[in-house]
């Protein structure tokens, strides 16, 4: 009979890692969190049963280095590491590490990380179990001649991407022939930048698709299942910045179809533990394997909010040798689900993060509302981490009513101190092409082209000001200066410590 672990290894930081150490404690398994000296008091710092320093900020010493945390297991006496979602999630090496010391590594196998972390690898092995693959390259492509010749066959758009490829880094859109051989070039040398691995391959560029994914979970007992799918087409830079489930396009014979081949996809890579299968989908209700995530996904909660499951807590059953639960059994979708990632950056100034000191922080309540966060005040956000800093997660009955509800908790959400993308994203989902479900991965570009933060928050900068005036004896404030003109002016940024009323001495 399989045993719950007595100690796991939060491999990771910020949200995802309070995430992982809260479904530890649902399950009354100790838990010891990592951190760089950037993080000594950060949330999961402060939230594990232990902690263990593992380096400066930089990645490369401390959350990335698989030496540093093997040895924090070993000191620590855990008996598994989950890995949450980036830094070494979908590391093979990392994968393997962990099992060569005794540890059990919450995911799924070294072999099949290292199969699907390898599009042109995954692309054979999917077309061999008959998963739907975009038309295009089937290997690497070896010469300009090749590269034109697939090109011509597929026709016009077509898109290059990398073999080792991730975040839209290594990808160049094609629109003409004349400008393959220099987009092939550019995706080399960025590829080579951002993975060191300069392999890049040809596919049809499919025109406004959406970005459909199945949640999959299987289990060591050669069980193996899809729990729905979830709509991510709304993305800034190829970038997921809002999901929901179910999705307004797919119908109930193109969900089972798709979860099929999304289970198709589970089974011929050997996968366990739970992992996500990506397609996009044309108009015309096409459908196309796109990569497998293998690992838990940034969008998993709005999954277990319309199933309501506890994923994370399933992933640490599985990894512990129990079959998949009962919960899985006659699964159905209730209701409606969104997620909106909160980001330290500038919406209004090609997404730049932004860092600082939060100098207040409040999230919104109600029913149907719920936060997954890794800050609070007075939280300092740097430089050396993604910029995400919690995920805004709202249910409704149905999708107007999830909408309804999304647009007043983004309201009531309060970050001041450093910019960050609420004011933004209410303005995504507040728009009447969002709420008709018109939703395409170019819904960003069409419609937020041009989207600035002018006339935002009047109430709040009006108050702020009054304050601001009240504090300094009723003399008015002078907008701009050097540093800052007026269309920047922000006083929640810029007049440092207040109360109402008074100034703070």
């Amino acid at each position: 009979m399989p045993k719950l672990f007595n100690k796991i290894l939060v491999a990771n930081r910020g949200e995802i890692a309070v995430r992982v150490l809260r479904a530890c404690q649902t399950l009354n398994i100790k838990t010891v969190s990592v951190y760089s000296t950037a993080d000594k008091y950060a949330v999961h710092t402060l939230m594990g049963d232990e902690a263990c320093e593992i380096g400066p900020p930089p990645p490369l010493e401390s959350y990335l280095n698989v030496d540093k945390i093997i040895e924090a297991a070993k000191l620590s006496g855990a008996d598994a590491i989950h890995p949450g979602y980036g830094f070494l999630a979908e590391n093979c090496n990392f994968a393997q590490a962990c099992l060569d010391n005794g540890f059990v590594f919450i995911g799924p196998p070294p072999d099949a990380i290292l199969l699907m972390g390898n599009k042109i690898e995954s692309r054979k092995k999917m077309a061999g179990a008959g998963v739907p693959l975009i038309p295009g390259m089937k290997s690497a492509g070896n010469s300009l001649d090749e590269f034109k010749k697939v090109a011509d066959e597929s026709g016009y758009p077509v898109l290059i991407k990398a073999a080792a490829g991730g975040g839209g880094k290594g990808m160049r859109v094609v629109n003409d022939p004349v400008d393959l051989e220099t987009a092939i070039d550019g995706a080399k040398r960025e590829a080579k930048s951002a993975f060191d691995d300069d392999t890049v391959y040809l596919e049809k560029y499919i025109v406004d698709p959406r970005h459909i994914e199945f949640q999959v979970f299987a289990d060591s007992h050669g069980n193996a299942i899809h729990v729905f799918e979830r709509e991510c087409s709304i993305q800034r830079r190829h970038q997921k910045i809002i999901e929901e489930t179910p999705s307004v396009a797919v119908t109930p014979k193109l969900r089972k179809k798709m979860g099929e081949a999304a289970v198709a996809v589970t089974k011929a890579c050997g996968y366990v533990n739970a992992g996500t299968v990506e397609f996009l989908l044309d108009k015309n209700g096409k459908f196309y394997f796109l990569e497998m995530n293998t690992r838990i996904q940034v969008e998993h909660p709005v999954t277990e909010e319309v199933v309501g499951v506890d994923l994370v807590a399933e992933q640490i059953k599985v990894a512990s040798g129990f079959p998949l639960s009962d919960k899985f059994k006659n699964l159905s979708q209730r209701g409606h689900a969104i997620e909106c990632r909160i980001y330290a950056e500038d919406a209004g100034n090609n997404f730049m993060p932004s860092i600082g000191k939060i100098l207040l922080y409040r999230e919104p309540t109600g029913p149907g509302v719920r936060v997954d966060s890794g800050v609070r005040q007075d939280s300092e956000i740097g430089i050396d981490y993604d910029p995400i800093m919690a995920k805004l997660i709202v249910w409704g009955e149905d999708r107007d009513m999830a909408i309804a509800r999304m647009i007043k908790a983004l309201r009531e959400y309060k970050i001041l101190g450093i910019k960050q993308s609420i004011k933004y994203l209410a303005d995504i989902v507040a728009h009447e092409k969002y709420k008709s479900g018109e939703t395409y991965t170019d819904f960003i570009d069409k419609n937020f082209a041009d989207w600035s933060d002018d006339g935002a928050d009047n109430i709040e900068l009006a108050l702020a000001a009054a304050a601001v005036i009240n504090a300094n004896g009723g003399q008015k404030v002078a907008f701009g200066s050097n540093r800052q003109s007026r269309k920047d002016y922000n006083p929640w940024l810029s007049i440092g410590p207040w109360r109402l009323g008074e100034k703070i001495k």
